[in-house]
């Protein structure tokens, strides 16, 4: 095996064998606390720019499949593990994580002690780091991480997005027709929203309001995504138009960040934010604790109690982390537009936050049939 290094901006080094492409890479490495659905994990776009760290010990035992793809390609840029799988057991896998990682260019560095590597983030924070297999230069690369762009500021909705506009059509009688505005969107969110009989249109990030008028839409989501909300300005002014226009909006995750910034909510960065299927969230307006997704490096900052004034009328936070206390969710009070922070579409996680794909569905009917109804509720 290829000798490799991690090197992380604060001087930190870690070193270990070569796992997936030969190379460098530089990015910000935080880490994953999901034990299960790792293929998901690094096709998720939201980890564009990001080298992810599993914190599960054993990781690709179950290979690679090409049914459980999030999007056209994986978007870690870089990828550390303690212990790969020798063998894969699944009966789907059709090639290991290892060739997988080799075939799409990901540098990856596996014996590392990722248990240490994960309580060094933790007390000092989400850093930027480079893997490399092709140098042992340690001082060298630790000049180029250091050099290298921070997460704040930053922006890759470019990277992410589609070029152009594609539907998913609903899947048995159309009930409605939803423009999903796509930030790094996942493949599961479109196909729970038409298991719904919705027509989802998903649409570039540069779209206009005029361009997501022209559907029609009965609702207008934005999705999950990678960078600095901050960056986002186009995503904001296209949230305020659809807000002012009464159209019903549901957003998840980056959605989520859009919405609270569109709400005149700032955003701020976590110090080493939430990365797993396994976080708990309590939604406020039923009392109900849910084990929920996430994958976020930001965060809304709003009072937990209490309503707070917006340009669309009183907003209130709807859902909080417990482990934290960190905003998970918001929604106006008086129309109908709410967002949560986390991954209800269960790809990879647990399914208990699936219900709010149903709450969409009630404001869109709801606002069709005019009846009063609160997001939050």
């Amino acid at each position: 095996m290829t000798e490799a290094v991690l090197v992380l901006e604060d001087g930190r080094v870690f070193r270990g064998e070569s796992f997936g492409a030969i190379g460098e890479t530089i990015g910000e490495i935080v880490f994953s606390t999901g034990m299960t659905g790792y293929q998901e994990t690094l096709t998720d776009p939201s980890y564009k720019g990001q080298i992810v760290a599993m914190t599960a010990p054993h990781i690709g035992n179950t290979g690679v499949n090409d049914e459980d793809f999030e999007s056209r390609r994986i978007w870690v840029d870089g990828y550390v593990v303690r212990d790969p799988a020798r063998v894969r057991s699944s009966w789907r896998a059709n090639r290991s994580l290892d060739d997988e990682l080799s075939a799409q260019g990901v540098v990856g560095i596996s014996g590392v002690d990722t248990r240490a590597l994960t309580r060094h983030l933790r007390e000092r924070g989400s850093m930027r780091g480079a893997i490399s297999s092709s140098s042992a230069d340690v001082e060298s690369l630790l000049a180029r991480v250091n050099a290298a762009p921070t997460m704040k500021g930053a922006s890759f909705l470019a990277d992410v997005t589609t070029e152009q506009t594609y539907v998913v059509p609903a899947v048995g009688e159309k009930r409605f027709t939803v423009a999903a505005i796509d930030l790094g969107i996942k493949g599961m969110t479109p196909r729970r929203m038409a298991e719904r009989g919705i027509e989802v249109h998903v649409m570039p990030a540069t779209s206009t309001f005029e361009e997501v008028a022209a559907v029609a839409p009965d609702g207008v989501f934005m999705s999950n995504g990678p960078g600095d909300p901050a960056a986002a300005d186009h995503a904001v002014a296209l949230l305020k138009q659809v807000l002012a226009a009464g159209i019903p909006y549901f957003g998840i995750c980056l959605g989520n960040q859009i919405f609270g910034r569109a709400l005149d909510r700032g955003t701020y960065k976590l110090v080493y934010g939430h990365r797993g299927i396994n976080q708990p969230v309590q939604d406020l307006t039923t009392g109900k604790v849910e084990i929920t997704a996430h994958n976020h490096g930001f965060a809304v900052d709003a009072p937990l109690a209490g309503q707070f004034d917006t340009p669309f009328g009183p907003g209130r936070v709807t859902h909080v982390c417990l482990n934290d206390d960190v905003v998970e969710g918001l929604a106006l009070l008086d129309q109908p537009a709410f967002s949560v922070q986390y991954h209800p579409e269960a790809a990879a996680g647990p399914h208990d936050a699936a219900y709010l794909f149903d709450r969409f569905v009630e404001l869109m009917q709801t606002d069709k049939t005019g009846a009063d109804v609160q997001a939050g509720a």
